[in-house]
């Protein structure tokens, strides 16, 4: 007999296909309802779907594929979500804060008999990373002014003293707001379901996820993804362009280690009622990233980095992931690992278009992304 049944929304896309496998393979019943959005799924169903998973094809946002999707299951792992530095504004409002709305109402309002329910929250709710001054300690600062952007100084200061600071990890109690469109509904989704799990007694769970890569990630969203991003130039002999001066750090989670933390927070309940970053803990700078993925693709076109800037976006964010750890979560798999199977799955793919040049001066119209000034 299957252990619980679950429903995962979202669940063709990279952590969700990955969640569905694992669900599958831990003796769960899975169902997954998806809408192949055809900015992430222009080839329509993907080959990766899971035969052993019910698959429903359907949108968050209509209450009347909600209700059969929802139906009979006891975990929801809420994954769906319009992301990546994309320029509209209403569809990301509409799919990831309305969307959720819409999940809550339909599992409150018809009683059903849901148990638990996850949902992907994402590290770009804070509004910068933690930073500690040799004078002032570790605090939290504020969002990096747009002169000083402009200006090419790119670096955060310390918010007392304005000495240079050092990034250090930023754990769950930092302050959040989001400086994009795309964060603040993210932070929508995060509120929205815990909110709603303290009034209506369900326990739920909002994982902070740090950029999250592995096999399946998208190819044809120019928008999302930097590995992606990287990879689609490089394969087509471009060299990957690098915002601001490349020395910018994230955290880089391997697929397969943020799906087992979506199982860990389901199926543990020293996580419920929190919203918890998941990650490795370690940062990573985009231009080592670049690095890394032209040795590994033979590459020798070198990068790019054209003093440009995205406004809202944060310098540096290392996630303390004490709090993960302490419930059971362990990340396995070591950036270098990763990628070598990103580009190993990437080599099995055919031919791949290159739609990143295109869209950033599609940004550069709308305001997106902006350039130094000379």
């Amino acid at each position: 007999m299957p252990r619980r049944f679950a429903l995962v929304t979202g669940g063709a896309g990279l952590i969700g296909s990955h969640l569905v496998d694992l669900l599958v393979a831990e003796g769960w019943k899975v169902r997954v309802l998806d809408n192949l959005e055809p900015q992430t799924h222009s080839r329509g169903e993907p080959g990766w779907l899971n035969p052993g998973a019910e698959f429903v094809l359907g949108d968050v946002r209509d209450p009347a594929a909600l209700g059969p999707a929802l139906d009979t299951v006891d975990t929801v792992f809420h994954l769906a979500a319009y992301g990546g530095y994309m320029p509209e504004i209403g569809k990301f409002i509409d799919v990831n804060s309305l969307g959720t709305a819409r999940l809550l109402e339909v599992i409150r309002d018809r009683a059903l008999p849901v148990r638990k329910l996850i949902v992907a929250s994402s590290q770009a709710v804070y509004i910068e990373g933690s930073v500690s001054c040799p004078v002032h300690g570790t605090s939290n600062p504020p969002p990096r002014a747009e002169t000083a952007l402009a200006a090419g100084r790119f670096a955060v200061p310390c918010p007392v003293c304005g000495r240079a600071a050092e990034s250090v990890p930023t754990p769950e109690s930092a302050p959040i707001g989001g400086e994009t469109v795309y964060a603040l509904t993210k932070l929508d989704q995060e509120r929205l379901t815990l909110n709603w799990s303290r009034q209506v007694g369900i326990p739920a769970v909002a994982l902070r996820f740090a950029c999250t890569y592995g096999p399946r990630q998208s190819l044809f969203n120019p928008y999302t993804g930097v590995i992606a991003v990287f990879c689609s130039r490089l394969v087509n002999g471009l060299p990957p362009i690098l915002y601001e001066d490349g020395e910018q750090t994230r955290d880089l989670c391997y697929v397969g280690d943020v799906a087992r933390a979506c199982l860990l927070a389901a199926e543990s309940h020293r996580l419920d009622g929190l919203a918890v970053n998941i990650g490795t803990g370690y940062p990573t700078s985009v231009r080592r990233l670049a690095e890394v993925l032209l040795d590994l693709l033979d590459s020798r076109t070198g990068m790019e980095i054209p003093g440009a800037y995205r406004p809202g976006e944060m310098r540096a964010l290392t996630p303390d992931i004490a709090v993960a750890v302490a419930a059971g979560y362990e990340p396995t798999v070591t950036l270098e690992e990763g990628l070598v199977r990103y580009v190993a799955w990437l080599s099995e793919q055919g031919p791949i278009e290159e739609r990143f040049g295109e869209s950033l001066e599609r940004l550069r119209r709308l305001r997106l992304v902006h350039s130094v000034a000379s």
